[in-house]
């Protein structure tokens, strides 16, 4: 059944690349009036004109620039937050800066964006808002200790946002995706000698796309998902529900990017 998004309007902060852009493009794809919400080095309007929506500079650690934008933007029906960032860096490598930066985006930018939007919202007592945590919201991948934190406080978030806004009829969910091909981990999908091993962990044996994350998104945003609220749904390819890892050369040959089966 094809999403349907006619007549709404969704803002998508950190839409300018990668996942964000992706869940801007299913959107729109699927009739609503979409506005990315990014830093001015991302260029979103540039961006947004791609695909038919319109971009605005906004800083998801400063709520006064978001309050601009969203004057701009009006009342969203849909609210992807999404924006985030990443170091890696293990405990004692792990600078005050990039602790604070890291926490600043990825956990106080999504505290920041839901407080300004929802405020929006509430009075038409209606409307769908999708976090974007990960896997690492519940695993202590090593090397990246901040951005575990980050992403693990965005469950409270999550919870506690469905919890105080399902009674405004507004519904608050999560997405998390596992290794995904960004910008950010182009270089990784482009060693088989890493994803050899990263991939034997994960059932479906290779990595995800911007656009299945993207799709889980998009479908948790509409009034398909209507009496889904305070979720956080994996778009991982299994990899945590395999504990031990599925794949070996015993049953798989591993090609280029991904596992088969012999």
């Amino acid at each position: 059944m094809p999403l349907d998004f006619s007549n709404k309007t969704a803002v998508v902060t950190g839409g300018a690349n990668g996942i964000g852009q992706a869940c801007a493009q299913a959107l729109a794809g699927g009739g609503a009036g979409v506005w990315i919400l990014d830093l001015p080095r991302e260029r979103p309007a540039e961006a947004a004109s791609r695909f038919g929506a319109q971009g605005l500079e906004a800083d998801v650690t400063d709520p006064d620039s978001l309050r601009r934008a969203f004057e701009v933007t009006g009342a969203p029906d849909i609210l992807l937050a999404n924006a985030g960032t990443v170091y890696f860096e293990d405990l004692h490598s792990t600078t005050r800066e990039q602790w604070e930066r890291t926490i600043a985006v990825n956990l106080g930018g999504v505290f920041h964006t839901l407080q300004v939007a929802s405020e929006l919202m509430k009075p038409r007592r209606r409307g769908s808002i999708v976090i974007t945590a990960s896997t690492n919201s519940f695993d202590g991948e090593a090397g990246l200790l901040a951005y575990n934190a980050s992403k693990a406080g965005l469950l409270g978030i999550l919870r506690t946002a469905a919890n105080e806004l399902g009674p405004y009829q507004i519904r608050v969910n999560a997405v998390c995706p596992g290794l995904i091909r960004t910008r950010l981990t182009v270089e990784m999908f482009a060693n088989p000698e890493l994803t050899r091993d990263y991939f034997r962990h994960i059932p479906l044996g290779r990595g995800g796309e911007p656009e299945e994350v993207a799709n889980a998104a998009a479908f948790l945003a509409s009034d398909l998902a209507g009496f889904i609220t305070g979720a956080a749904l994996f778009v991982d390819g299994g990899q945590m529900a395999a504990k031990f890892g599925s794949w070996n050369e015993s049953m798989g040959v591993f090609e280029k990017d991904h596992w088969r089966l012999k």
